[in-house]
């Protein structure tokens, strides 16, 4: 049980209490309990003094088991010791991609209330211009970080943003108070290059609090933005004794894979022996920790898939290289984490300082400069020849093949409302996490983190939305695991929906819905125990049809209360990749 009771209002409740004509037993009673209070029986709201400063850090496209303390190869001892210090989270559900996500994690609602149905909403599409669809953080939610601003907490941010346009939908519009972002979804990592796939992304589009800037060419993302966070922290650490908020969205390990010159061959080697050996063992490696059960069977590639055997010299060579240069991007960024640590640890801030660390989504399969049409901008600037591959001046992705195997054991990847498209690691340590070195195995969403942060802060939304006439945030808060008093926030009985860009789920309990099919039909749902089955192998639709008909139907409610919107063949077709 939460208290929510501060030490003032106790204090008042006292004064209040001696007023009455209690005798002198009575009163005892009601200082024993007043002392159980203030003792700390129940754990309070937190008062200004004592409020922990919120780091919030999260990577772009990690994969679940790109972390050594999730059994990965790669070298990330940060990290890992940030996990030895808090909670480690095996069932962590993000979005199945960056936009959607983000938009849960700062609303603590789904993405549908938050405005960001699709990642993109072309002006000729029946999406455009409809609730749900804004492609921006909507007028139906009150995104934290303004709640925490208006608390007295210092709020900036560094990184991705994806979160809309128009100066209304900026950062320094949405309560921070520094920000330095990029706007749209992907960027080369040492200049401002967009992406080039739509017309509006050759050049990738950045802003400084409340104006437009250019990105410092020759600059490496992941450095640059914790250098920004340090920088914001140290000058209001400088200015007063306000905490702070800060969000460092790193926009690496997405694609293009690109690091510094001393990091290029630091995993050279690692891969020779292919995808299915890295499948394995980081399979292997997640049952001895527990992570996953003994019974489970190494779930099969995709049919596309070839086997590695089958590549010849020069195949093999490029996509062993693709892997390393991913796996360097991962400890570049556990590196960066091991910095910022270091200069909050250097001025006193660290120790009240809870870090919460998460991916956005499930691994990222595209290859954008392979694409016959979208590719065409890309091919036009960077050479992927293999002795440039992983410098500012090529663009390579890593694909399918290596983001099923990190994904494992889960079906697929980003994208897909599949297990494998929406877990993601998840880390959270700092003053009242009361248990360290635990590993949590309950299911948990990514609107859990705002009533949460929330919560840090002393900040009750359930009094807020309702003045401002918003919405509820449909998150639970994650304070009862953080401090030991309860194993999961969410019961059996609720349920989870979530579509984005035509891909589906329901969740209830250990039985899932999913519709990952384009163009969309009920024909196409699946139907799994996500619990003796997270790699949504055995489809139990027909074994359970009564059970199918009850959570179709549940989804089918969702979808008329959000105006879900479902794509035609010929809109599956147009606007889709």
């Amino acid at each position: 049980m939460v208290c929510y009771l501060s030490t003032g209002s106790l204090q008042s409740m006292s004064n209040k209490l001696f007023h009455y004509p209690l005798s002198f037993v009575e009163h005892l009673v009601v200082l024993s309990i007043i002392g159980i209070f203030l003792s700390g029986a129940c754990n309070p709201i937190p008062t200004r003094e004592k409020r922990p400063n919120i780091l919030l850090i999260v990577a772009d496209d990690m994969a679940y088991s790109d972390l050594g303390c999730y059994g990965s190869e790669i070298h990330t001892p940060n990290l890992d010791r940030l996990a030895r210090e808090g909670i480690l989270f095996t069932r962590f559900h993000a979005g199945p991609q960056c936009a959607p996500s983000r938009a849960m994690l700062l609303t603590g609602t789904d993405n549908h209330m938050a405005g960001v149905g699709r990642q993109d909403v072309p002006e000729d599409s029946k999406w455009f211009g409809q609730r749900g669809y804004e492609r921006n953080l909507s007028d139906r939610i009150i995104p934290f970080p303004g709640l925490l601003q208006e608390a007295g907490y210092f709020t900036c941010i560094s990184g991705k943003w994806h979160l809309g346009y128009d100066t209304a939908s900026w950062p320094d519009a949405q309560g921070f108070e520094r920000s330095f972002a990029m706007l749209n979804g992907g960027s080369n990592h040492f200049m401002g290059i967009g992406l080039g796939v739509e017309k509006t992304d050759t050049v990738s589009l950045w802003v400084e609090d409340a104006r437009q800037v250019s990105y410092p060419d020759g600059r490496y993302s992941t450095e640059l933005h914790t250098d920004n966070i340090v920088k914001y922290i140290k000058e209001n650490h400088k200015r007063g004794d306000k905490p702070f908020f800060a969000y460092t969205a790193y926009t690496s390990p997405h694609w293009p894979l690109q690091v510094p010159e001393e990091w290029l061959y630091k995993y050279s080697g690692v891969y020779d022996r292919g995808y299915e050996v890295l499948k394995v063992n980081r399979f292997k490696a997640l049952k001895a920790k527990g992570f996953i059960q003994d019974t489970l069977s190494l779930p099969p590639y995709a049919a596309e898939i070839i086997p590695w055997k089958s590549l010849d010299q020069k195949q093999r060579k490029v996509e062993s290289r693709k892997m390393e240069l991913y796996a360097a991007m991962v400890e570049n960024l556990d590196h960066h984490f091991g910095r910022l640590r270091d200069s909050l640890k250097s001025i006193g801030l660290w120790d009240n300082t809870v870090v919460i660390f998460l991916s956005d989504n499930g691994a990222a399969h595209r290859d954008f400069y392979a694409h016959p049409e979208r590719g065409k901008f890309l091919r036009s600037l960077y050479d992927n020849s293999y002795d440039n591959m992983g410098r500012a001046t090529s663009f390579v992705s890593y694909g399918r093949t290596w983001a099923m195997s990190c994904m494992v054991p889960f079906k697929l990847h980003k994208i897909f409302t599949t297990e494998g498209g929406m877990i993601v690691p998840a880390i959270i340590a700092g003053p009242g996490v009361n248990r360290e070195g635990r590993v949590n195995k309950s299911y948990v969403n990514i609107m859990d983190l705002a009533p949460t942060i929330l919560e840090l802060a002393g900040i009750d939304y359930n009094e807020i939305y309702k003045e401002r006439g918003k919405f509820p945030m449909r998150g639970n808060s994650l304070m009862p695991i953080l401090h030991d008093q309860q194993e999961q926030v969410h019961t059996p009985e609720e349920s989870f929906a979530l579509e984005f860009n035509g891909s589906i789920y329901f969740q209830e309990g250990q039985w899932k819905l999913v519709n990952y099919r384009k163009p969309y039909s009920a024909d196409n749902f699946e139907l799994y125990d996500i619990i003796s089955d997270p790699g949504e192998q055995y489809d139990l639709r027909n074994a359970r049809p009564q059970l199918f008909d009850d959570l179709l139907k549940k989804w089918q409610r969702y979808q008329e209360e959000n105006q879900i919107l479902l794509q035609t063949e010929e809109e599956a077709r147009k606007f889709n990749y």
